[in-house]
């Protein structure tokens, strides 16, 4: 059988994701790739991968996983209750690698107050890329496994199927989901189309993260946003991070999987250093924008990559913890002989 992790229950939404994929949007290709590019690099970086690794993106629920190969070593990040692993005496928490053996069972514990955890196995994922990535984008059904979600029976096929024994990692630092930071953007491309009253709420108002939303974009639900020149244009490119308002006056917001062009016109576009912050955010979560130009923005970035390149380098080595082998326990004879305790 092919060495890998066999899916056993699928969880509500399991895609293989790595950074995503470049250069295609000129052809109707989104990038995909990790809706929190930041929490899949940290997995990664814990199972010793590069930044760019194949990884299980998991959302809103997670699966109910089988290794089958000698061992793997995985890495969960997010904001999560950590890896369940059936036998073993306690959680392994989010933020922390853990080497695995075969037939061992892992449970990913309840996603906290955000969307999307990430799980990356040593040597990563074994899947062919498509278009130079392994991201899924399961509209058109390419990348990743299958170019679809995970189902029950599957077996996600890894590079590195021995894990060698060594000190676990773990992050230095708690990584803070940042659900209360404003959402940073850049004001345009389209403002003019819209009345100054509308850019001062858009930016004053909170908004809520709607139902309606997927790795295409997130609605939010909130004070109208009044167009000034109606609100169609000529269909123009579209970014993650774009927000582009429709008739109905409510904004949305494209992710990962967005289309690459669109006729509605654009407020503002999310920096890219918030996009993974925004993506996080469940349905009901609060949205709060503010304002910043584009060197700021620019400078927002480079320095939460410093940040990023940082935390990695501080990775801690987590002290050994003597396991009870609980079956092993149970199958001895720990009592020989009775004792008197009066004599």
């Amino acid at each position: 059988m092919t060495p890998g992790l066999q899916v056993v229950a699928p969880g509500l939404h399991g895609t293989i994701q790595d950074l995503g994929r470049r250069g295609y949007q000129n052809i109707g290709v989104p990038p995909s790739g990790a809706l929190d590019r930041i929490w899949l690099t940290l997995a990664n970086a814990l199972v010793g991968n590069a930044a760019n690794a194949p990884a299980l993106e998991i959302l809103a629920q997670g699966p109910l996983l089988e290794v089958m190969a000698d061992s793997l070593r995985v890495a969960l990040v997010g904001d999560v209750g950590g890896l369940v692993i059936e036998g073993y005496p306690r959680n392994v928490p989010a933020g922390q690698s853990v080497r695995l053996t075969h037939g061992q069972r892992i449970r990913i514990g309840a996603l906290g107050k955000t969307i999307c955890a990430y799980l990356a196995v040593a040597g990563g994922f074994d899947v062919l890329p498509c278009l130079g990535s392994a991201a899924t984008y399961t509209r058109n059904g390419l990348g990743g496994f299958q170019g679809r979600v995970l189902r029950a029976g599957d077996v996600l096929p890894v590079r590195r199927s021995n894990a060698e024994a060594r000190p676990e990692l773990a992050l230095g630092n708690p990584y803070g989901p940042g659900l209360e930071q404003p959402i940073r953007v850049v004001l345009g491309p389209q403002q003019q189309y819209f009345t100054a009253d509308a850019v001062n709420t858009f930016l004053s108002a909170a908004y809520a993260v709607s139902v309606q939303g997927d790795r295409m974009g997130f609605r939010l639900d909130g004070p109208q946003l009044a167009h000034a020149k109606g609100y169609d244009i000529v269909s123009d490119g579209i970014v993650p991070g774009a927000v582009q308002v429709p008739g109905s006056g409510q904004p949305i917001v494209m992710l990962a999987d967005a289309q690459t062009t669109g006729g509605y016109p654009k407020i503002a576009t999310v920096i890219s250093a918030d996009v993974p912050v925004l993506a996080r955010r469940r349905p009901g979560a609060a949205v709060r924008f503010s304002a910043v130009t584009q060197a700021e923005a620019e400078n927002i970035r480079r320095e939460q990559e410093r940040e990023l390149r940082d935390t990695i380098a501080r990775l801690q080595t987590v002290p050994e913890t003597p396991v009870v082998d609980t079956a092993a326990l149970q199958a001895s004879n720990l009592i020989d002989g009775v004792v008197n305790a009066l004599d």
